[in-house]
């Protein structure tokens, strides 16, 4: 029997999720293309798909490029922004449809991907397609209303041979922050709307984590 679950965070470089299960005694690393905010030695520099092979009982996948896959962005796929043409949005559909397939259909026991709900274009490219499985809120994690956790920003979760997260947190809504939504315009944008939230973070380790374990010793 394994004791110890190894787990791979990918597409993650705040390092929040990959802490969150290193603080239960998981041998966790987090991977992204660009190098850890956190500076930690958990971190790996690489496209998730070259690690995919390496022997992992759990992966998340926190926040893979997922712009031209969500309902929000689907408008770009008919009239593209300024400065770009509609073969470059539609390619980078299919750029985002083949990692999550990839990540989705990997070769590893339990695994979680996070998205947005997608448009039906992104759906029809995407191998094994299946709806989400669960759809969260952060507040439902938190107990601070002054938290990190205390925010409105609807997360789903495709889930394979893991259960549905069940809250964890005592705040009922009223009180969350919207602005995540309304993030200003810059270069930091992207990151700053990619971090995850330590409450949903801890909710993952630790149910996630058990489920693992006890899937890879059964």
């Amino acid at each position: 029997m394994k004791k110890t679950a190894r787990v791979l965070i990918g597409c993650e470089r705040s390092g929040i999720v990959r802490n969150a299960f290193l603080a239960l005694g998981y041998d966790a690393w987090s991977c992204d293309l660009e190098a850890s905010d956190d500076g930690s030695n958990r971190h790996i520099r690489a496209d998730v798909r070259d690690l995919l092979q390496d022997g992992w009982d759990l992966m998340t996948v926190m926040h893979p490029p997922c712009t031209r896959l969500t309902n929000s962005g689907v408008r770009w796929l008919h009239v593209p922004p300024p400065g770009r043409d509609l073969s470059d949005m539609w390619a980078e559909l299919d750029e985002g449809a083949a990692l999550f397939s990839a990540c989705w259909n990997a070769p590893i026991p339990c695994i979680a991907v996070e998205n947005p709900v997608m448009h039906r274009h992104a759906k029809e490219r995407i191998t094994n397609f299946e709806p989400h499985a669960q759809s969260v809120q952060p507040w439902q994690f938190g107990t601070d209303p002054s938290g990190l956790d205390n925010v409105k920003k609807r997360t789903c979760f495709w889930l394979r041979r893991l259960p549905p997260l069940v809250p964890t947190g005592s705040l009922d809504g009223t009180t969350a922050r919207p602005e995540i939504h309304r993030a200003s315009p810059g270069p930091e944008r992207a990151r700053n709307r990619s971090r995850f939230f330590p409450g949903l973070a801890a909710a993952m380790a630790d149910q996630w984590g058990q489920a693992a374990t006890q899937e890879v010793a059964a």
